[in-house]
Parts: C-alpha cells; sequence; structure tokens
C-alpha cells in the first residue's frame, strides 16, 4: 500500500519525511485546504530528505476558478519549484461550469516538463467524476486526489470503488478526506484502492502524528 501525507507546515512535513510515509504532499495554510508552500521550505526540505516530495500548486483557497494573474502565478510556481526539484506537482483548474479546465490544465502539464502530477480534490466539486477522470487520463496526469465526489473518503466509497475498477489500470486513484487508522481498513476493503492520502492529523493535535501515520500504513 502506498501512502502520502499531506503537511501544511514545516513541522508536520519533517515528522512525516522521517516516517514509514512513502511521499509528502507539502502546501500550507491547512485551514484553506492547501495552498502554495513557502519556496525556501521547500528547499531546505529537499537538502535535506531524499523522500518524495509533490508541491500544491493553488494560489488562494476557495474554488478552483482562478484569475489570470493567479494563473500566471500557478505557472511562475511550478518553474520556481521544478528548480528547488520538487518531486511532481499537486493542482486543480476548473471553469464556470465547475468542468475540468482542459485547456490552463495542459499549459501547467506541459511546464512541469515530465514530472508527474496529481489532480487533486478539485474533481470532487466537478459534475460528473467519472467524465472528469477520463479527461485526466488523456490529459496526462499520473494521479487523482478524489474522495468519490464527496465530502469524506468513506461517504464516497463506492464510488472510489468504480473509480479504481474502471480506470486504475490507467490512472492512480489516490484516496483521500478524512482517512485515518480508524477507516481505512474498511476502505481499503470496500475500495480495493492501493493509494491512501491523510494528513495524519489527530482530533485536538496540530501536527502529523508519527503514530497515526505507522496504523495507516500497517492496518
Amino acid at each position: 500500500m502506498f501512502l502520502e501525507i499531506a503537511t501544511f507546515d514545516i513541522t508536520s512535513a519533517e515528522i512525516a519525511l522521517n516516517s514509514v510515509a512513502d511521499r509528502i504532499e507539502f502546501c500550507a495554510d491547512i485551514n484553506s485546504g492547501g495552498i502554495t508552500p513557502d519556496y525556501e521550505e521547500l528547499r531546505y526540505l529537499k537538502e535535506k530528505y531524499s523522500k518524495p516530495i509533490h508541491v500544491m500548486i493553488r494560489p488562494v483557497g476557495g474554488n478552483f476558478l482562478y484569475s489570470d494573474s493567479e494563473f500566471q502565478q500557478m505557472q511562475k510556481s511550478i518553474l520556481q519549484f521544478s528548480k528547488a526539484n520538487a518531486d511532481g506537482f499537486v493542482f486543480g483548474i476548473l471553469n464556470e461550469n465547475q468542468e475540468i479546465d482542459v485547456e490552463k490544465n495542459k499549459i501547467l502539464l506541459d511546464l512541469a516538463n515530465g514530472k508527474p502530477c496529481v489532480f487533486h480534490r478539485a474533481i470532487d466539486r466537478t459534475p460528473d467524476i467519472f467524465e472528469s477522470t477520463e479527461k485526466l487520463i488523456n490529459l496526462g496526469f499520473k494521479e487523482i486526489l478524489t474522495s468519490g465526489g464527496e465530502n469524506s473518503a468513506l461517504e464516497g466509497k463506492e464510488n472510489l470503488k468504480k473509480l479504481v475498477e474502471n480506470y486504475g489500470s490507467q490512472i492512480k486513484i489516490l484516496i483521500g478526506g478524512g482517512v485515518r487508522s480508524n477507516n481505512i481498513s474498511e476502505l481499503k476493503t470496500v475500495t480495493k484502492g492501493n493509494y491512501f492520502h491523510s494528513s495524519a492529523v489527530l482530533p485536538y493535535e496540530s501536527f502529523a502524528n508519527a503514530e497515526e501515520i505507522k496504523k495507516l500504513k500497517f492496518k
């Protein structure tokens, strides 16, 4: 089983990079669901650790419809973080109809220059996650982070099962959205998924929990 830990600060990032996790997603501002992190922090992490780090490219929280200046910022961020040796990128742009913005996502994919790109949970806002998945496969995304179109992976488990069944051989379905050690066994059983994503932050705690990461990985 592959486990990615979403980290929203340097402390959680270091905890996860020292853990049994396979990769981290590095971003900032947990309250907005993750935005583009600090460049210098990423540079520091890449100099110190060899574990793969995927960087969130999202200039602002909220919806996934971006202004021209925000889109330009996303392009600059991909080029900048590429120079700091980011191992991959996480982003997602929707249009006014909450559908995949094919053109803008393609521009970012091209700028990533072969580094793997994950389309994040913006897909869960689209009217048809299955149709959206086919578009993302055609665009060249390597993974989709999704809760199956619902608020949490547990609520979306039947959709996640269908995504894994129908598309799992073409794109990695990274299951996220409230994934914790107390529900990952059920999610594995129902979805038959092999790729999971969690912040591993426990209730009343602020940072990723190393023991929780271990439980997630080996449940």
